[in-house]
């Protein structure tokens, strides 16, 4: 079967454009003394961000700090790595963040709003991690949520809505997720591209399609603002305030579709609404009313020692891209074979730190890569189990490789091995996104110890699908040019 063509979004009317859409978002939390909290599930939703604090714990002082040093920005990411887990572990780990969370914004004095950021490919725990949240928080604040708003466009790495379908852009196509690799993940895997469709899947149909509300892009460009709120606010007064939130999906092909509907979920908001958003990396930037920014050009990393690629992604993107990095420069490979790692871990964990520092201290650069036969199991939970081993393993090598020679810096690829590596091995706890390498993906961290100040080595998060063959190569590039040999 052909891949149909959508409809291009400017033949519906083109992008309306509100003027001063994001300082005056960002006035609505700065100036009220509010703090949009991230609780994203991998890493990488901080791709679109520049200047924003990060933390990679959920104690009362770690969100503290965190809360303090995002009142400024008015933004603030909680990385729980949620993702790698079972869903009663990511259930547990969303009540956990929501209930201390609450505890610390009242010790800091803010206003919280939550916003769980998900994956632009549909795939993670919605919708038992929004489910959780919202009751914990209800039940630390006595404060209901009205609506989850779902909004996964991420239009920087070719991923839009339209009409509630969610599309993919592969190889130039657009293409409805359904239908992509994303769709066959071996944990969290679908059907239903279509957003109500989803949420119905995701559900196990406790959600129907048509109790999903679409803001379509009709409505988003050519309503604008109270358009958009007029059509919520009928919604939201049709429910029965004991009722289980309303679930809103919203169109968006441009950062411009994203501006109206924040705003209007914001004017919704100061008229007494709670929304809780599940959104893609796109999304948390507009609400937050940050300005994008160029893509970083850092200065070269003193090299005491080479410098560490770490890759754990299995997708098609991640394996082309890898290749495009062996015969761009000189690495030394070491791969970790998964089903050597399923019988024998401590084996192949202890070969490949040998190899990895020893590369490191002579000054070559590495590539850690699991091998890329993607290898499942019997059952979703089963592919979750040999995921965490594999992760396990990369951990291993990296904590072992940072006791015995530290890498000038480092650079992971994929969402869960970003983060497993630089919580359990690099021990990130606390870090300022510095902003990112590539227009709207791939972001640079500084990790910070307890008093704030640089610790470590400068830290670039890759996401396994975004960027082309070359993307790699050209993050690499910036962050460590290769040496010059004599």
């Amino acid at each position: 079967m052909s891949t149909p063509a959508y409809p291009p979004a400017d033949e519906i009317a083109p992008p309306r454009r509100e003027p001063r859409a994001l300082p005056r978002l960002a006035e609505g939390l700065v100036g009220d003394g509010t703090v949009l909290v991230a609780v994203d599930d991998d890493p990488t939703g901080a791709q679109t961000v520049h200047d924003v604090p990060l933390v990679t714990a959920w104690s009362d002082r770690e969100l503290r700090w965190g809360l303090r040093h995002a009142r400024t920005r008015g933004l603030l990411f909680v990385l729980t790595n949620s993702r790698s887990l079972d869903p009663d572990a990511a259930h547990r780990v969303a009540t956990e963040v929501a209930t201390t969370l609450a505890r610390a914004a009242t010790s800091v004095g803010v206003t919280v709003r939550l916003l769980s950021r998900g994956d632009s490919t549909l795939r993670g725990h919605y919708p038992v991690e929004t489910d959780a949240l919202a009751a914990a928080w209800q039940r630390a604040t006595g404060e209901a949520t009205d609506a989850v708003v779902l909004c996964p466009a991420y239009h920087e790495a070719g991923r839009v809505t339209v009409g509630g379908q969610h599309l993919v852009r592969v190889e130039g196509v657009w293409t409805p997720a359904e239908r992509t690799e994303f769709s066959r993940d071996a944990t969290f895997g679908f059907t239903a591209g279509d957003l109500p469709g989803w949420v119905a899947e995701r559900s196990g149909g406790r959600i129907s399609p048509a109790e999903v509300t679409v803001v379509d892009l009709a409505t988003i460009r050519q309503g604008g603002v109270a358009g958009v709120v007029a059509l919520l606010d009928r919604r939201l007064s049709d429910r029965n305030p004991s009722s289980p939130p309303a679930v809103v999906a919203l169109d968006a092909a441009a950062a411009e579709d994203m501006e109206v509907t924040a705003l209007a979920l914001a004017e919704l908001e100061r008229a007494g609404h709670r929304f809780l958003y599940r959104t893609g990396p796109a999304y948390v930037r507009v609400r937050a009313g940050l300005p994008s920014a160029a893509p970083l050009q850092p200065a070269p990393v003193p090299r005491e020692s080479g410098v560490l690629v770490v890759v754990g992604s299995h997708t098609a993107l991640t394996t082309a891209q890898t290749a495009a990095l062996r015969a761009a420069r000189p690495l030394v490979d070491v791969t970790l074979p998964v089903d050597t790692l399923l019988t024998a871990p401590d084996d192949v964990v202890d070969e490949a730190a040998r190899r990895v520092v020893g590369a490191l201290r002579r000054g070559d650069d590495v590539l850690l890569e699991t091998s890329r036969a993607l290898r499942r199991g019997v059952d979703a939970a089963d592919s979750l189990r040999i995921a965490r081993v594999v992760s396990r393993a990369l951990v291993s090598v990296v904590r072992a490789v940072r006791r015995e020679c530290p890498p000038s810096c480092v650079v992971a690829k994929g969402g869960i091995t970003s983060h497993e590596v630089a919580v359990h091995g690099l021990g990130v706890r606390r870090a300022r996104v510095l902003g990112s390498l590539l227009p709207g993906a791939v972001s640079l961290w500084q990790p910070l110890d307890l008093d704030g100040r640089p610790a470590g080595p400068r830290y670039t998060v890759f996401p396994g699908n975004v960027g082309d063959e070359g993307s790699l190569v050209e993050v690499l590039h910036r962050v460590a040019p290769p040496p010059a040999r004599g």
